[in-house]
């Protein structure tokens, strides 16, 4: 069904149906190149978080969670910008087709991360939103990364996008929960929720403060929130 699903808007998309199977060849393998891209990034979080156990005894990341956005929300994405439903439109406007999340244990954790990953030289920062330093005025926080990555195929190199949100263990619990409550189908959600909703996200935030000050006195780790220096890095 779900095959299906994507046959339809690729031809939709189409003017001469006479290419039909070969643009849906050209999109199935996009979509290979970008879970492509997925597991080179998740593949150095996970370096990251084994060397760091071995120096420190214990590990950054809590868990990794990836996703590749559907057919049909890339589509209604273009749409909504006006743009054509093309294969290279999709490369050129869309940054976050192939998305990683990646939970830690403490907030200094999060920066400590992001830091070794953009430090690598075959990582490209795109743009960076800081959402930890500066909420969204409805409380959200996390680290939003887009990078470019190459990954490595039999006769090419390709370089491809890829999404990250980094945040902690209170910053998901509460987007996770804010998402399934502010959604909820056929529900009116109250300038009341919404307020108690905010007032959950200070809590969360005073939460994750205490518990890195607790880290620091346990380990001795020095705790940084400063990706300043990689903002000047960022191309257009």
């Amino acid at each position: 069904m779900q095959t299906q699903n994507n046959f339809d808007i690729i031809v939709a998309s189409l003017q001469d149906e006479t290419d039909i199977q070969q643009k849906f060849d050209e999109y199935s393998t996009l979509m290979a190149y970008f879970r492509c891209a997925i597991m080179e990034v998740q593949t150095k979080f996970n370096v990251l978080n084994e060397e760091f156990s071995l120096q420190h005894d214990r590990n950054p990341i809590n868990s990794i969670h990836s996703r590749l956005k559907s057919i049909e929300s890339i589509s209604r994405k273009l749409k909504s910008r006006d743009i054509p439903f093309t294969l290279s439109n999709i490369e050129k406007n869309l940054s976050d087709v192939a998305g990683i999340r990646v939970i830690c244990s403490f907030t200094s954790d999060v920066y400590l991360l992001a830091k070794a990953l953009l430090k690598q030289d075959d990582i490209t920062l795109v743009s960076i939103k800081d959402y930890i330093k500066n909420p969204k005025p409805n409380g959200y926080r996390s680290l939003h990364l887009i990078v470019n990555v190459p990954i490595f195929l039999v006769h090419e190199k390709k370089i491809m996008t890829v999404e990250i949100q980094l945040r902690t263990i209170a910053m998901d619990s509460w987007a996770a929960l804010e998402h399934q409550l502010k959604y909820k189908k056929d529900n009116e959600f109250t300038e009341e929720m919404t307020e108690e909703l905010y007032r959950c996200a200070k809590i969360s935030a005073d939460l994750d403060m205490r518990m890195d000050n607790l880290k620091s006195s346990v380990y001795e780790e020095a705790a940084e929130y400063n990706l300043d220096e990689y903002e000047n890095k960022i191309i257009i």
